[in-house]
Order: structure tokens, then sequence, then C-alpha cells
């Protein structure tokens, strides 16, 4: 068994063993305990980038089905997030059902997971869907090609005339201001992730002036981040129903950068040993590197001053 095959299926053990355990029966978004909720999803960061990755969408997943169908996930079922590009699917009427067609491009626990929230198209626009994986839901081989993020079971699943569900009304998905609430939880990954990253400063042996501006850079940083997200929190819990769109881009643009600058001064301070010696720790900044992706940058920050600047 090669390397990345082995620690795909570790990460599929160990998702299935935190859901079966019911540790990710994680407090609801703006239900009181948001902070705990991302608190839970940051350690599992710190911890391994790719498990989290598929708990994060586990939880995501039971959110939207709690918000917007009112219902939970089944004992034992592992859900994933399918969510990008819903112009890749197209959803159509049979009989008294739906069915689904099309690819859908990086789809996490492509192999791992069960059941899935899927985008389509459908003839009113836009809609969220519920799909088993299975016959008609098949992933493709071979189409996760990158190092970073390769134990997290990503790619492509092709979906062929495959029964479907839709989980609340056309548009719903992304109206609600849970979505944003979600968002939000990715950057508490984020977080965590940046956390394992840091974790390298603590193998410096006899750190010298220039690895302390960097500790200590790191640690302002870290605080910086957990801060904006328990300011976030804070703000969900007591306004669930509120336009959270503004929030979660100040927030995800606010733990990006803290994410990012962590990597380049761990690098900075610690050298080339531990990213050409030590496997974990180079596994770590890759996987950070391309889960960081999952941010749409620019155009991100762009509708956030668009938002910021019809306040001013």
């Amino acid at each position: 068994m090669g390397t990345v095959v082995a620690a795909a299926v570790e990460t599929a053990e160990r998702f299935r063993a935190l859901v079966v355990s019911g540790a990710l029966e994680l407090p609801l978004p703006g239900h009181g305990a948001t902070g705990a909720r991302w608190a839970a999803l940051s350690a599992l960061g710190a911890e391994n980038l790719t498990v989290a990755r598929l708990a994060e969408g586990h939880t995501d997943a039971a959110a939207i089905l709690a918000e917007l169908a009112g219902v939970t996930t089944q004992p034992g079922t592992l859900w994933g997030v399918w969510a990008a590009a819903p112009g890749t699917l197209r959803a159509e009427r049979a009989g008294s059902g739906w069915r689904l067609t099309g690819s859908r491009k990086w789809c996490s626990g492509a192999y791992t997971c069960t059941d899935a929230l899927v985008t389509a198209v459908g003839p009113d626009g836009p809609a969220l869907f519920h799909a088993r994986v299975g016959a008609g839901v098949e992933p493709v081989p071979d189409t996760w090609l990158a190092t970073g993020m390769a134990a997290s079971d990503s790619g492509t699943v092709e979906f062929t005339d495959a029964p479907a569900e839709p989980v609340g009304r056309p548009g719903d998905y992304t109206a609600r201001p849970g979505f944003w609430h979600g968002g939000m939880g990715v950057a508490a990954v984020w977080l965590g992730g940046a956390r394992g990253v840091a974790r390298e400063l603590d193998r410096l042996a006899e750190p010298d002036a220039h690895q302390f501006a960097h500790i200590g850079a790191v640690d302002a940083l870290l605080a910086t981040g957990q801060a904006v997200l328990d300011e976030a929190a804070r703000q969900v819990d007591a306004g669930p129903g509120e336009p959270a769109e503004q929030l979660a881009l100040r927030v995800r643009a606010a733990v990006e950068r803290v994410a990012t600058e962590v990597l380049d001064r761990v690098g900075r301070a610690t050298g080339a040993g531990p990213l050409s010696l030590t496997a974990e720790h180079g596994t770590r900044v890759a996987d950070l590197q391309v889960y960081l992706r999952q941010s749409h940058a620019e155009r991100d920050l762009a509708r956030l001053g668009e938002l910021a600047a019809a306040q001013w």
C-alpha cells in the first residue's frame, strides 16, 4: 500500500471513528454555543487537517439539514457537502422524485462518505439535493493529483441519473445566514491548521533573537485570529437570523491572512530542515496551503469592499 493511500485510509478510519463516537455532534451555529462548535473544529484542524476537512463537511451537513429540513443525520452515516460550481450538475424531475446528472470536482470524502448534500441546477435555478453515494454516484479514480490534502479522499464524482431528494427550496441553501456561519466554521479549521504548523517552533532547541521575533509574531497572529473568531461567534449567537455575509467575509479574510503569515514566519524561523526532513510538518504545510485556497482571495475581498463601502 502506497504512503498516500495508507494516509487516506487512516484519515477515513479516524473520521468514521469520530462520527460513530458522537464526537462530531457539535452545537448548531447560532444556538448559543457557536464558539464551542468552532473551537472543536479548530482543535481538529490543529491535530490533522485532512481529518478536520471531512469532519467539517459532516458537521456542516448536519447544520444544513437541521436548518432547511428540520432533520438529523442517521447514526453511522458519513456526510459531505459537495457544493462547488452548481452548474456542473443538472437536476431533472423523474416521476415523483429527482435525478442528478453531471460531474462535481473537489468532493472531499469521495470514497468515504455515505451521503452528500450537492448543489445542482434544476428548472427553477440552483438548488440543494441529498444524494446517497453508490449506484449512480461514483468517484472517478485519480482525479486528485496534488500533494496538499492528498489524504482527504478528494476528487471528482460522477452522477449518472442518480436519485436525489431536494433539501429546502431553490435558492435556500445560499440565501440563509447559516451558509455564512458554515463559511466561518471553515475559517476555524484554517486557524487550527495554522496552530498545527506553528508547533514546529516548539522544536527549536535554542532560539536566537530572530527566531524569538518570529515566535512572538506568530503568537500575536494566532491570538488575533482567535479573537476574531470569538467575536464572530458572539455576534452569530446574538443574532442568528441576521445577515452574515459581511461578517463571514471579514472573518475569512482575517484568518486567511493570519494563517498565511504563520506559514511564512514558521518557514523563515525553522528553515528548510523541517520541510524536507519531517514528513508530518511538510504534510501540514502542504495541506494548509491547499485548504486556504478554498478562499476566493481577491474576489472575496472585492465583495467585502462593496459591502463595506455601502456603509461608509
